[in-house]
């Protein structure tokens, strides 16, 4: 579910993958703080709850092209009054972080078309553990054998909630993985972009944009004319995106991320909520075993990489 402005803001949801936005200052209200979070996670769900509807009877590009169409129309009004915004110092980097934050909103909902939220969901929290693996070959970071560990425990728990080989196991299942891989791949380049100072209105702008243009490229080969109620909700599924990434840049800047990240995990209460309310779906308790082994890796990823920069930052030797 942040290590920019929009590192969390999920195009596709989910969501926990976090870090305070470089570009905004701290205020120092960590209550306030998780309330904003916990409030994003809601409108996250909401958000999914919406493609799972629209992917009933339109395609997941149509899906993701009528979230992108609102994204983009909400975001003109502030490139119009200040054009100079689409200027980046890493034009590049910003390219391919709008292509990663798009391929996980494709892939994420050609799942929820076929699973239920709460398994997409939990599978989703995988992500984190796909950055810090891909932070060593782009960031060229040292991974030490406690966070590869932490890592395979998670795979384990995606495992547990996938269950190949069993009558359980839907094939749809690759779809929030290949989004988690799309969406670490999306964190990893905002890492890697840190030093160029763009602000928040150019990030979004480029991951905006960038979708936009794409999924519109995409869209005249699968196109089915959408009924007056599949527009409304996309309009609304939009706003309550847009909403939730504004909120999440709230939160991030009134505390740490180590204490906001564990409740970016709520979101799999209210997709939980949102499944049962809307599709009559109930998480069975191996998807919850496999959520809470992946939540405990990925907490315990963050963990560690909070101690490391610690330990970089006074100047000693990190214990990988």
């Amino acid at each position: 579910m942040t290590e920019s402005v929009l590192s969390t803001a999920k195009s596709g949801s989910t969501a926990p993958k976090s870090a305070a936005p470089a570009t905004t200052r701290r205020i120092d209200d960590p209550v306030r703080g998780i309330l904003l979070i916990i409030a994003a996670m809601v409108f996250f769900s909401m958000s999914d709850a919406c493609s799972k509807v629209l992917g009933q009877i339109l395609p997941p590009i149509e899906v993701v092209w009528l979230r992108y169409s609102g994204f983009t129309l909400l975001m003109l009004p502030a490139l119009l009054r200040q054009p100079s915004r689409l200027r980046s110092a890493a034009p590049a980097l910003q390219i391919g972080r709008g292509l990663g934050l798009l391929g996980s909103a494709l892939f994420f909902t050609a799942g929820l078309r076929f699973l239920a939220m709460a398994d997409a969901t939990a599978m989703s929290f995988v992500s984190p553990l796909f950055i810090t693996a891909l932070s060593i070959p782009v960031l060229g970071e040292k991974v030490g054998l406690r966070r590869w560990s932490a890592i395979v425990v998670g795979l384990i728990g995606v495992l547990i909630v996938v269950r190949p080989g069993t009558s359980a196991f839907n094939p749809a299942s690759i779809f929030p993985l290949l989004s988690s891989v799309s969406w670490a791949c999306g964190i990893v380049l905002t890492r890697k972009m840190s030093h160029s100072n763009d602000d928040m209105v150019t990030t979004l702008g480029y991951a905006a944009i960038t979708g936009f243009v794409v999924v519109s490229l995409m869209l005249p080969f699968v196109w089915v004319v959408p009924p007056w109620k599949a527009v409304a909700i996309g309009g609304f599924m939009a706003c309550v995106s847009t909403a939730a990434q504004w909120l999440v840049v709230q939160g991030y800047r009134r505390a740490n991320a180590s204490v906001l990240a564990p409740f970016s995990y709520t979101q799999l209460v209210w997709s939980s909520l949102a499944g049962f309310l809307l599709f009559a779906m109930v998480p069975d308790l191996m998807t919850l075993a496999g959520a809470a082994v992946i939540i405990a890796s990925g907490l315990y990823t963050a963990h560690r990489e909070r101690i490391v920069a610690r330990q970089r930052l006074a100047g000693a030797v990190p214990a990988e």
